[in-house]
């Protein structure tokens, strides 16, 4: 599955910016354990964005992961530059903030995004089982 492109032209839209309805991108998935092997490999080799509120992201989150609300982004675009060029793997608790942020990202020219499927629930139940 992926993010649904209408968030990021609704929120291009928003921002004043130039996305239209004939965009087609979209943030491809990643699984859980796509992430867990990746970062096994190369701890360094991705970036993983939090995009929830910061009580939500202290009360857990994915392992390494950065917190930056999603409401945040545009303005702490900054804090990410020096990984433009590394994938960006975002979540939330249910997937349309991931998507707004992610649509942000995409439109300030990072090209390496992806989603993490099922977000933050959908971490907890693989870590449970390791």
């Amino acid at each position: 599955m992926k993010i649904i492109t209408t968030l990021a032209v609704l929120f291009a839209a928003a921002l004043g910016t130039t996305a239209s309805a004939d965009d087609t991108w979209a943030a491809e998935e990643i699984s859980p354990a796509q992430v867990r092997k990746q970062v096994a490999a190369d701890p360094q080799s991705l970036v993983i964005l939090d995009v929830r509120r910061p009580d939500e992201y202290e009360a857990g989150h994915v392992p390494g992961a950065i917190n930056i609300p999603h409401d945040e982004i545009a303005a702490r675009l900054a804090e990410l530059e020096a990984s433009k060029d590394k994938p960006i793997v975002a979540y939330c608790g249910s997937g349309r903030r991931a998507a707004i942020a992610l649509a942000v990202l995409h439109e300030a020219g990072f090209a390496r995004l992806l989603h993490l499927t099922g977000d933050m629930p959908g971490w907890e139940p693989e870590t449970v089982a390791e």
